[in-house]
């Protein structure tokens, strides 16, 4: 029977959620990739108890997570049901709903009451759970008025389905028209997911990042580190075991081409000189900043969880390692 670690909450930072009264790790765990139903058991089970034992509390889902929608839910599930049960206070659960999950009208891409409650009373199964810390609206659906979504969110809140209401890949009009909803219909609205690196800065363009200070909510960045690229594995080129290798149109989606090998080449040299691995220095660059609340990873094996761990130990970024970093990333 698992023992989580009385040493779990030592070295763990933990961040305030915007201005609600929750607490985030500063690094969390994104079960996006590698947990659904092409993974090994073990491995899965391996990287949530390690995680947990170095004090990582938060665990983050999606309805369609697998490649099988549901497979992440339902591996997780068993993980929780057979180690961190008995934890469960201690834990930080999210799942989203938005993205296409079941044939008809009722089980594609939006933000309707129907698809909403049904898609996170199917989660909650999948995981065994009663309740999830935060629920998220997974993507902006224009089809769906605000206002059901959003009164949806308040109901699965006042049924003690969720605590807290999250969206993730919102811009900042949007995100500012939701929150205006969300105070209304009083929903307990206290963080944004979105995809934010070095090389992914759109939530500085498209006024997610000013309107979630604005709004007192808080940042949690996911893909921190470009689909792998912020990694030191590609510093000479794509690697063959990688998502990259002859992916034509995976590569043009995250804007990899020579010109973007040379930035991770010196970026790597950087991180070389400090003593660090390029992706510390990727999580690093987005933890400096007081907005990001939590840095949201995806690992496939334990060594590289300890890794991306090892960020929080790392000396500070100077200011002028920060200009060369920005200047490098911004080219």
């Amino acid at each position: 029977m698992y023992q989580a670690l009385n040493t779990r909450y030592d070295e763990m930072v933990y961040n305030k959620c915007g201005e609600s009264g929750l607490m985030l790790p500063a690094i969390s765990i994104g079960l996006w990739q590698n947990f659904g139903d092409c993974a090994d058991y073990d491995t899965m089970k391996d990287i949530i108890l390690t995680a947990f034992d170095n004090g990582i509390t938060h665990f983050d889902l999606a309805n369609n997570y697998g490649p099988a929608p549901g497979a992440a839910e339902i591996n997780f599930g068993r993980i929780f049901k057979e180690n961190l049960k008995p934890y469960r206070d201690e834990i930080i659960i999210s799942t989203k709903a938005g993205y296409e999950m079941w044939q008809g009208p009722y089980g594609g891409r939006g933000g309707s009451r129907k698809y909403l409650t049904a898609s996170l009373d199917q989660s909650l199964k999948r995981m065994g759970l009663d309740y999830v810390d935060i629920f998220y609206h997974h993507c902006m659906t224009p089809e769906t008025p605000l206002s059901e979504t959003a009164l949806c969110m308040s109901d699965i809140v006042r049924q003690g389905k969720a605590l807290y209401i999250g969206i993730s890949n919102y811009d900042g009009h949007h995100m500012q028209k939701m929150h205006s909803k969300f105070t209304e219909y009083n929903v307990p609205f206290i963080i944004n997911q979105n995809r934010y690196s070095l090389f992914d800065k759109t939530i500085e363009t498209n006024e997610l990042k000013c309107a979630s200070a604005s709004a007192g909510t808080g940042i949690i960045a996911f893909s921190p580190l470009a689909q792998g690229q912020l990694s030191d594995k590609y510093a000479d080129g794509i690697p063959k075991n990688s998502r990259l290798y002859n992916n034509d149109a995976l590569q043009k989606k995250v804007g990899y081409d020579t010109h973007r090998q040379m930035q991770i080449k010196q970026l790597s040299d950087i991180a070389k000189k400090r003593g660090q691995s390029l992706s510390q220095l990727a999580i690093q660059w987005l933890l400096r900043d007081k907005d990001i609340t939590s840095v949201l990873v995806g690992v496939h094996s334990r060594e590289q969880l300890m890794e991306n761990l090892h960020a929080l130990k790392c000396n500070p970024l100077s200011d002028s390692e920060l200009i060369q970093i920005n200047a490098i990333s911004s080219n």
